[in-house]
């Protein structure tokens, strides 16, 4: 017990510094599929990433209705980046693609904003484990979560979701 307490006053003292942009070429985001998707062109080809650590609520699946928030968070992330390029950064912990062929990247836009991580501050995303393999933002996520939920942004607002995401738009 005691030993908890001196690790959870370690992090609320030392906080961890905040993620900083990968050093790289900037890609072209040519398209914005949805909240958690977008495509760069990179090599000339086009490619699909599925940003890390983070899920919107559903717009595109054919076997769902749209979500609740789902309009909102992919308004979000297309107004984000669109006319922006981006870097993109890989964790090796989450293996380079998903089941469906897309890039596992955490994406930042050429400004330095995290999208990732912006996404769920501002409510428009749940901090998302796939597996329960830890990232390596995780941390970072779950406290972003967490603090939008308490300020009740976005899909944590009881005037819309109220973190029930679930339930149909």
């Amino acid at each position: 017990m005691l030993l908890s307490l001196a690790v959870a006053w370690q992090a609320w003292a030392y906080p961890a510094p905040p993620p900083v942009a990968p050093k790289g070429d900037t890609l072209p985001v040519v398209e914005v599929y949805d909240g958690d998707t977008i495509a760069v062109t990179l090599n000339g080809q086009k490619e699909k990433i599925r940003l890390i650590g983070v899920d919107t609520p559903e717009t595109k699946d054919p076997r769902k209705p749209v979500q609740c928030f789902g309009r909102e968070a992919s308004e979000w992330t297309k107004h984000t980046l669109e006319n922006h390029t981006v870097r993109i950064e890989t964790d090796p912990s989450q293996g380079e693609r998903d089941k469906y062929g897309r890039m596992l990247a955490f994406v930042w836009r050429d400004d330095g904003l995290f999208v990732n991580q912006a996404l769920i501050e501002e409510g428009y995303a749940h901090e998302y484990t796939y597996a329960s393999v830890p990232y390596k933002y995780q941390e970072a996520f779950q406290k972003a979560e967490h603090d939008a939920d308490v300020g009740e942004r976005g899909l944590w607002s009881p005037s819309s979701c109220s973190g029930d995401t679930k339930k149909a738009a």
